[in-house]
């Protein structure tokens, strides 16, 4: 287990270098630049603004200054926009805004979305799976860019429980919309992968033995079906773990939280290389992260799996 960490390790240093080169020439590819305007600036004050930031260097040495930055300082340097900010700084501001409010979208998720597709899964074919199956395929087609104004519509407009927006220091009522918006399509889809696992392992033929035996419906779920059952579920838990925290832009956006969606689409319109650039590099390491760490869990949950 050990040496196939240290192999995955080896591969994700590579990966990451790879992320950061093709997205900082596709970015400096782009019609535009970070100090276009309406009104042109005059050239001496362009060039002034490029040799200030580095720009006026050919693109491979560019590429080159950046790398030796984030390898040796950790820093990937200032921003355009963002005056006298720099994009560590920008990430370190947004980034605990938006884990908090993805990661309990996460448990949300999971505590919510397991236990419905395992119940369906145990209750085939009778009014609480058809009930399970019917709340998965409508929080399925409701995503967050359309749960974000029912919420705010009911809970904010209509009822006037909830605040329809900000942070203030991620106080429960200020969480709960961004939670909720974020999390239920994320609950339909582990609860239909858990419903459906948990069938197919329910019918393998271990659990018809295990039937034979006499043993309780509760040990044969617990002790034999469950496990092999969540095989496909942890699969899932990586990728949705980084789409809550990082793909979560619309929530930031609509719910004006702070969080680092929001800086990234104000850097998107804005040209802001740098930060378009730290975002993109934060996404890429934990989603390489998450993945190694639900390759390492399949060896923990079932034991024939052998890297």
């Amino acid at each position: 287990m050990i040496a196939y960490f240290l192999k995955r390790l080896a591969v994700a240093v590579p990966t990451l270098l790879v992320l950061i080169v093709l997205s900082y020439v596709l970015i400096h590819a782009a019609p535009g630049g970070p100090f276009d305007a309406e009104r042109a600036l005059p050239p001496e004050v362009m060039a002034n603004l490029e040799r200030k930031y580095g720009l006026d260097a050919p693109l491979a040495v560019q590429i080159w200054r950046y790398l030796v930055s984030i390898v040796t300082q950790f820093d990937f340097g200032p921003s355009f926009r963002y005056k006298d900010q720099s994009v560590n700084a920008i990430i370190a501001q947004g980034f605990p805004v938006t884990l908090t409010y993805g990661a309990w979208a996460f448990v949300a998720a999971v505590l919510v979305g397991i236990p419905l597709g395992i119940a369906a899964a145990l209750r085939h074919n009778t009014v609480l799976d058809y009930l399970a199956v019917g709340v998965s395929v409508g929080a399925q087609v409701l995503p967050n860019f359309v749960m974000a104004p029912i919420l705010t519509l009911v809970f904010t407009l209509w009822l006037g429980w909830l605040p329809g927006g900000g942070w203030q220091g991620g106080q429960w009522m200020y969480v709960v919309m961004p939670v909720i918006a974020l999390s239920t399509s994320f609950m339909a889809s582990i609860a239909r992968i858990a419903r459906s696992s948990m069938l197919e392992v329910l019918n393998a033929d271990f659990i018809r033995t295990a039937r034979a035996k006499g043993l309780p419906a509760r040990r044969i779920v617990l002790g034999h079906a469950l496990k092999p059952a969540m095989l496909p579920v942890v699969s899932y838990l990586g990728p949705a773990f980084v789409g809550m925290i990082t793909g979560s832009v619309v929530i930031d956006v609509f719910f004006a939280t702070g969080g680092i969606g929001q800086f990234f689409v104000n850097s998107a319109l804005n040209r802001d290389y740098p930060v378009i650039m730290g975002v993109t590099i934060l996404t890429g390491a934990l989603t390489v992260s998450f993945n190694l760490l639900v390759d390492l869990l399949y060896a923990w949950i079932d034991p024939r799996i052998r890297y």
